[in-house]
């Protein structure tokens, strides 16, 4: 339930009504805008009669919420929610993440190379992986806690804030540190896991399922979201589909779909659902075309013998000519809008 009220309304009258609701076990939100206040109703909003509401005379109007994701939702919150990672890095509302780096951390020399290179190239957030999931169980699966050091250490060389995957919620204790934490299209829906993220006061960038709809994404947001911390980051990496010629297919219809339905920031991530190193910078200049607020683009400092996925993993300057060619997607793309 979203309930409008004049944004000049006397604080106190706002807190009765408030206090109203939640005396009825429901939880409430508010947004502040220019000319409306909106207070969202959050829990069984059946207790509470849409005639008694309007019977505040600050009230303007009362709505109900379809759809079940309701703290994720663009009628709770008009206004683009812009994600800080730091008082210098943030994303959202014209804010533009540009995340890269290796699939997986590999050892301290190749991870601070990397994330000086990138930085030179204009990222502004390092990725790497420490813990891997993978498909078989005789893949590398990372350098786990010894690889979230050498992250720290390539963000003490550099000052990149960095972004690596949490695998289970027995590992938060060593992200500490860490500046986001993600969650792998694998743990889209581990509900568990998302709970207890929910409780950090920290980004958590939120991947998309190889086959999974923008309403279960959105819905794994509303797990983080409902347990209070709403600092999500939405990402598209690409859905399973009958198509064989890359590895997954990229979904860029999911960026203004999400951005109508969702105030919260969305990355695309060009390298998971290409797979394949020469089609990132297509993708990634077209995310940007469509309205991405960011990138998460895998770099490598030797590719061919990467410990893993290679074959999408671009070389620095690589990334650096992509990073110059979605600059001017990106100019183009304000000046379009303006």
């Amino acid at each position: 339930m979203i309930i409008i009220i004049n944004s000049k309304t006397k604080p106190e009258k706002v807190n009765d009504l408030v206090n109203w609701i939640e005396r009825k076990g429901l939880k409430t939100h508010i947004t502040e805008g220019d000319y409306q206040n909106i207070i969202g109703v959050i829990g069984d909003t059946s207790r509470i009669d849409e005639d008694q509401v309007k019977s505040f005379d600050i009230v303007e109007a009362v709505k109900r919420v379809s759809e079940p994701f309701k703290q994720a939702n663009r009628k709770f919150h008009p206004h683009d929610t812009v994600v800080e990672v730091t008082p210098e890095v943030k994303i959202g509302h014209g804010n533009f993440g540009l995340i890269a780096g290796p699939c997986s951390v590999e050892s301290e020399e190749q991870i601070i190379f990397v994330a000086q290179s990138v930085k030179a190239a204009g990222a502004t957030m390092l990725r790497g992986g420490a813990f891997k999931p993978r498909t078989s169980p005789y893949d590398f699966q990372g350098l786990k806690a010894e690889g979230l050091k050498l992250l720290l250490e390539a963000k003490k060389a550099t000052g990149l804030p960095i972004v690596t995957e949490i695998m289970s919620a027995e590992h938060i204790p060593l992200f500490e540190n860490v500046d986001v934490i993600q969650v792998g299209a694998r743990n889209m829906q581990n509900f568990e896991l998302l709970k207890e993220l929910g409780k950090l006061n920290k980004p958590i960038l939120l991947k998309r399922g190889l086959a999974n709809t923008i309403k279960e994404l959105l819905m794994s947001a509303e797990y983080i979201m409902s347990s209070g911390n709403e600092n999500v980051i939405l990402c598209e990496r690409g859905i399973r589909t009958y198509e064989t010629a890359t590895r997954n297919t990229l979904d860029l219809s999911a960026v203004p779909v999400l951005h109508e339905l969702s105030h919260l920031p969305v990355v695309v991530d060009p390298s998971h659902a290409t797979g394949v190193a020469r089609y990132v910078k297509p993708m990634a200049m077209a995310a940007v075309a469509s309205g991405a607020d960011g990138l998460i683009i895998e770099v490598h400092n030797d590719p061919p013998h990467a410990l893993s996925d290679g074959a999408q993993s671009l070389r620095p300057e690589q990334f650096a000519d992509v990073s110059r060619a979605i600059s001017l997607i990106r100019k183009a793309t304000i000046e379009a809008n303006a």
